[in-house]
């Protein structure tokens, strides 16, 4: 792989240096992998996971310098599912009662079959024929499907409780915040969507526990833009409450991963150095190698090293991703560059896994603009940083 990307780089300076000074009206992205790469590789894991191995070798192997140990997992987390929103409304399932307490409020109860909405008024949020800076809403059934509904996003909430507050958005004004309080120890991971619930027991196991880890190294304060310890999203991990656990067929299968990796009641296992949770992350998968996070971040974390990931780039593995074509607009390139029109690139420096690091455009009139490669990535949406220099 390393030298076909080597080679086709070559290539791809030949074309580029020879080429007229009229700006191509698009460029080619030629490369492999999804995402930055650092930590577990989730379809690094699905490829040892088919060979047989264990969630604790494989999580052994992407994080060399940890272990796979117990830790205490029953405290409560804040999930933010609806951001920044005007407003929102809740439906209640006729076989269950509920109770709504508005802050300085007394609780009330809720007969079944209601639907309750909510919307900002100035620094309050309304609803249930009042007022009030934050609501929780609370049931009494734990099988219960409460439908969070705002805008066009229907989002399905089972475990623990849903708590509404108005927040300052900078620029904005008042916002609601909705986030779902439940147990990290299972409830939480019961929603967590980060794989297919169809991949095989091991590379679930292994997600867990990364993400259990990932949970445990974010809940030491509560983040004040979302009133919440985690975002349900990319910003963090990404939780889609019951729906992951309600899926037809498969979802029983993540809940039983979940359940698996339960020490006892209020302990799971985590990634760990000297009993401490560490700093983890993952992503879909590489360009055959992990990145170290000093390459990616500019910080070094000494437990993120690179290792070889060569499930990533077989076909059979990551149909998707294995390698990846990416066309991208003279447009595009010229507004990620802030150049009036790129005429070419040049990948000045690529990290250890020779993955590209900082990218140099240059306009038909020479002027030339240097920019690192997250800059690049997120402004054209490529996939991952492993690509070849652009073919017009």
């Amino acid at each position: 792989m390393r030298r076909f990307v080597i080679a086709l780089a070559l290539f791809s300076f030949t074309i580029t240096s020879q080429a007229s000074a009229i700006p191509p009206k698009s460029f080619t992205f030629i490369g492999s992998g999804y995402g930055h790469g650092v930590g577990l590789s989730q379809y690094g894991a699905k490829g040892q996971a088919l060979e047989g191995k264990s969630a604790t070798e494989i999580l052994n192997y992407y994080f060399p310098d940890a272990q796979v140990t117990p830790v205490l997992d029953s405290r409560t987390i804040s999930v933010n599912v609806a951001h920044q929103v005007l407003s929102l409304s809740l439906a209640i399932p006729a076989e269950d009662f509920f109770t709504i307490q508005g802050e300085g409020l007394i609780e009330t109860p809720l007969a079944p079959d209601t639907n309750l909405n909510f919307a900002i008024l100035n620094n309050l949020i309304s609803g249930a024929n009042a007022s009030a800076k934050s609501w929780i809403i609370k049931w009494s059934n734990p099988t219960s499907v409460v439908t969070l509904n705002y805008g066009t996003t229907n989002f399905l909430v089972s475990h623990g409780y849903i708590k509404l507050r108005a927040v300052k958005a900078i620029g904005l004004g008042y916002r609601i915040e909705a986030t779902n309080l439940l147990r990290l120890h299972d409830e939480y991971l019961y929603g967590i969507a980060e794989v297919p619930s169809s991949w095989p027991t091991a590379a679930l196991q292994s997600q867990v526990i990364a993400s259990r880890t990932y949970a445990l190294m974010r809940m030491n304060s509560i983040k004040k833009a979302c009133d919440c310890h985690v975002y349900n999203s990319k910003y963090d991990q990404a939780f889609v409450g019951f729906s992951k656990e309600g899926e037809a067929r498969y979802g029983q299968l993540w809940k039983a991963a979940v359940d698996a990796t339960a020490v006892d009641a209020d302990n799971g296992l985590a990634i760990t150095i000297d009993g401490a949770p560490i700093s983890v992350f993952f992503s879909s998968s590489t360009g055959g190698a992990t990145q170290r996070a000093v390459d990616v971040w500019g910080t070094d974390i000494p437990h993120l090293v690179s290792v070889p990931d060569p499930w990533s780039i077989d076909p059979a593995i990551n149909k998707n991703y294995a390698s990846w074509t990416k066309k991208v607009s003279q447009k595009a390139m010229a507004k990620a560059f802030g150049l009036p029109d790129v005429e070419r690139y040049e990948i000045v420096s690529r990290t250890a896994t020779n993955s590209a690091l900082f990218i140099t455009g240059y306009s038909s009139a020479g002027v030339s603009k240097t920019l690192p490669v997250a800059t690049l990535k997120i402004a054209v949406k490529l996939p991952s940083s492993w690509f070849d220099l652009p073919i017009n």
